[in-house]
């Protein structure tokens, strides 16, 4: 077994040890427990060499991160934060910290699409939890034009859980709104994890209701009414104990709560218009989706003006026409966006159609801030029918750099 040694000046004493402290030669000194009675003790200890199991250390160490980091949103003092010892209780879920998903966009939807169809009956889900976020956050940094091209051409698919494309694509589009609107970055990660579980509760209803011709039934209505107060009854049964992230969940629909968290009012903001974003531009069996300009502007138009400030930010991070969507081009042709501009309305893109309708023989990139390819309008994906394949925009890609 591998130990790490103890830093008694960071242990309170009079306050009980969350786990088993040893001598250098792996005989128990105190048992979890047990309380470090004085700095007369801690210097006994100390003389015979205490230390932790490294397993033990880690997730000790987990969690008194996690209480800096809340003191932190608290606006504590660096003083305060240097006095504050290591907590005397470890949470379960620091104990389990998150495997590594080690494939693309796809793989952490199947990941994190098990997790919500289990709902609260979902074991290891601090863990999984903590992978996806992990995995989505590092493929999100490597490429955010290729995150969003994935998540936004699964969105028509019906054939891919609603539910998890929705939590993903959500997460994703509250990073890059909350980096935008430069929100603190200590907050950001809760925010982008409360996007992941927001809608944990009602997932299987989501996955229902997206191929479901009639009207939502009776219990249906009253699942989505209540699903952010059943959502946090979820997370607190996973183990979650991160106020701030609970109070996100709570009130992304509704922003002032009586019993709302302040500070978090503008990530709930974030959460609310990204999640009614998507849900314009998501179809169901019951109506048409919504283009990414008309659900933009449909957005900041109907918004109360912090809200409508929200909206704009997150039209300005992705784009009038966001990587994945397809467009019409003044020569006719119809595309499908690769990457954002410079300009807002002016994205890259690769062509598919001819202006004739037939498919092109081969993809060519274009750019449309060139007024030869401006983009003409949006186009709804369940009209055109059209299957992308990813290596051949890779390579009308290539040789649009060649060119140039």
């Amino acid at each position: 077994m591998k130990y790490t040694e103890l830093p008694l000046a960071r242990v309170a004493s009079g306050a009980p040890v969350p786990v088993n402290i040893w001598d250098s030669k792996g005989n128990l000194l105190l048992r979890k427990g047990q309380t470090i009675a004085s700095d007369q003790h801690k210097e006994l200890l100390a003389a015979h060499g205490a230390s932790v199991l490294e397993s033990d250390f880690k997730a000790w160490s987990r969690s008194y991160d996690r209480l800096i980091n809340r003191m932190l949103r608290d606006g504590a003092s660096l003083e305060m934060m240097a006095r504050t010892p290591m907590p005397s209780i470890i949470g379960d879920g620091d104990f389990a910290p998150g495997f590594d998903i080690l494939g693309g966009w796809l793989d952490v939807h199947e990941v994190h699409k098990a997790l919500l169809g289990q709902g609260a009956a979902a074991r290891n889900a601090l863990k999984t939890i903590d992978s996806v976020h992990r995995r989505a956050i590092g493929l999100l940094d490597a490429d955010q034009d290729h995150a969003l091209f994935v998540l936004m051409q699964a969105l028509p698919d019906l054939a891919v859980s609603y539910a998890a494309k929705h939590a993903l694509l959500a997460a994703v589009l509250c990073e890059l709104t909350a980096r935008k609107l430069q929100l603190p970055e200590l907050m950001r990660p809760v925010l982008f994890q409360a996007a992941l579980m927001m809608n944990v509760s009602l997932a299987r209803t989501q996955d229902e209701l997206v191929r479901q011709t009639e009207e939502p039934t009776p219990q249906q209505r009253e699942e989505i009414v209540l699903h952010p107060e059943r959502s946090v009854e979820i997370l607190r049964g996973y183990g979650v104990d991160d106020a701030d992230l609970l109070d996100m969940v709570a009130g992304h629909h509704v922003i002032n709560l009586p019993s709302a968290q302040p500070r978090n009012r503008e990530c709930r903001l974030v959460m609310q218009v990204v999640d009614r974003f998507i849900a314009r531009m998501s179809a169901r069996a019951t109506r048409a989706a919504l283009s990414a300009p008309s659900a933009a502007k449909s957005m900041v138009a109907s918004q109360a003006q912090d809200a409508a400030r929200v909206a704009a930010a997150l039209s300005a991070t992705v784009g009038f026409y966001p990587p994945g969507t397809y467009v019409s081009l003044a020569n006719g042709e119809t595309a499908v966006a690769v990457r954002r501009g410079v300009l807002a309305h002016a994205p890259l893109v690769v062509s598919l159609l001819r202006a004739d309708g037939m498919s092109v023989l081969q993809y060519v990139a274009r750019d449309t801030s060139d007024k030869a390819f401006a983009v003409r309008a949006a186009l709804p994906a369940q009209r055109l029918k059209i299957t992308v394949n990813a290596k051949s925009i890779e390579a009308a890609l290539a040789r649009m750099a060649q060119s140039s």
